[in-house]
């Protein structure tokens, strides 16, 4: 079996400028709990401090660089806080680092040994990477290199309504025009990646091309957009400017029930987008719920769609990031594999109808 076969998300590094802001984001609002922390500034490489959160499949690792030599200061520097690695588990991390390599991934960090739990690093896309994660048998499959578990209170977010997200069902990435094809070729060819769905949504003036790939085992799946320069301008290249380039807009967490999950996270002080009266009025001519109620739905403004597989539920948090270049995604899914394209135009063609209806109401006909 190739050593990319059993690719797996391992943990999601972001680069941070505030630790302990990032850590009670995350722990406050989407009531993960801390499990690993470095033991001090100098655990890590000597130029950083780390802490680890999350819940079930959700792992997030927070570093904080306090050199400006450390690659997360300049990840910081240039793009604010963010996604700068998408760490993966394999078998065999030496080897699935000489394949990758091989095959023309860009060397980032040579295979090595720390606390019995091996890692090799290529380039992504953009300024963010991949880890390749290594740990025995007998290892625990949260320990970190250079981190030391955390137990008691301190795994637990006793301030935070508890909510049941458990994975993480996609990344969602912007890339700069041009560039999907290529990424999309090198996801194929340096990782065994597969395509599995590809579309162009076209808004109004605005258009956009997306290509989703998935790693052979199914669990890393990549939502790869780029926009059309040659129409309107829109939230992609808006993201490009303002990010510095490509990068992970948002992060989708699934749940088994988004409208349990979204009540909590909104106790919690999270901020969704807000959705039109209008677009609920349509929902029963595009499809039969198969779970929850209109109303349960307009009243989080929770969005559905469906595809020949079944139904999704979703949500997208209002970002709160300096730049608004990162947010968040919930998610619910009942058989669909796609990612609520329909939602797009359903939520354009509500907007246009809210419109027309302020239109006529200052016209007074």
């Amino acid at each position: 079996m190739s050593p990319l076969g059993d690719l797996r998300i391992d943990h999601v590094g972001f680069a941070v400028d505030d630790l302990a802001e990032a850590t009670n984001f995350f722990v406050n609002n989407y009531g993960l709990g801390v499990y690993a922390k470095a033991a001090g500034p100098d655990a890590t490489d000597g130029a950083a401090r780390m802490t680890a959160v999350g819940r079930e499949g959700i792992r997030l690792l927070l570093t904080d660089a306090q050199g400006s030599d450390h690659p997360a200061a300049a990840y910081v520097e240039r793009h604010g806080d963010g996604v700068s690695d998408i760490a993966l588990s394999t078998a065999d991390a030496a080897a699935a680092y000489a394949e990758a390599v091989r095959r023309g991934a860009r060397p980032v960090a040579e295979p090595r040994e720390h606390d019995g739990i091996v890692t090799a690093t290529i380039g992504a896309f953009g300024d963010v990477t991949h880890t390749f994660v290594q740990r025995t048998a007998d290892q625990e499959a949260l320990a970190l290199p250079g981190l030391t578990p955390v137990t008691g209170q301190e795994q637990a977010a006793p301030a935070a309504t508890a909510v049941g997200l458990h994975t993480i069902d996609h990344f969602a990435v912007c890339l700069e025009a041009g560039q999907l094809d290529a990424t999309v070729a090198y996801y194929e060819t340096v990782l065994d990646f597969e395509m599995v769905f590809t579309e162009r949504i076209v808004v109004g003036g605005q258009a956009m091309d997306s290509k989703v790939v998935q790693s052979r085992s199914g669990a890393v799946t990549l939502t790869l957009i780029e926009p059309d320069t040659s129409r309107e301008p829109g939230q992609i290249d808006k993201f490009i400017k303002v990010h510095g380039g490509g990068g992970v807009q948002h992060i989708a967490f699934a749940t088994d029930d988004i409208v349990r999950d979204v009540s909590g996270l909104g106790e919690n002080g999270l901020a969704f987008l807000t959705t039109p009266g209008a677009y609920y009025e349509q929902v029963p001519e595009r499809l039969d719920l198969q779970r929850h109620s209109v109303d349960a739905l307009r009243e989080l403004n929770i969005l559905v769609d469906e595809d020949q597989d079944g139904q999704l539920l979703q949500i997208f948090t209002k970002s709160v990031h300096p730049r608004g270049t990162l947010f968040f995604e919930v998610i619910e899914r009942l058989g669909a594999r796609t990612f609520g394209s329909g939602n797009i135009k359903a939520l354009y063609s509500a907007v246009e109808l809210e419109m027309e209806r302020a239109r006529q109401e200052e016209t007074g006909a």
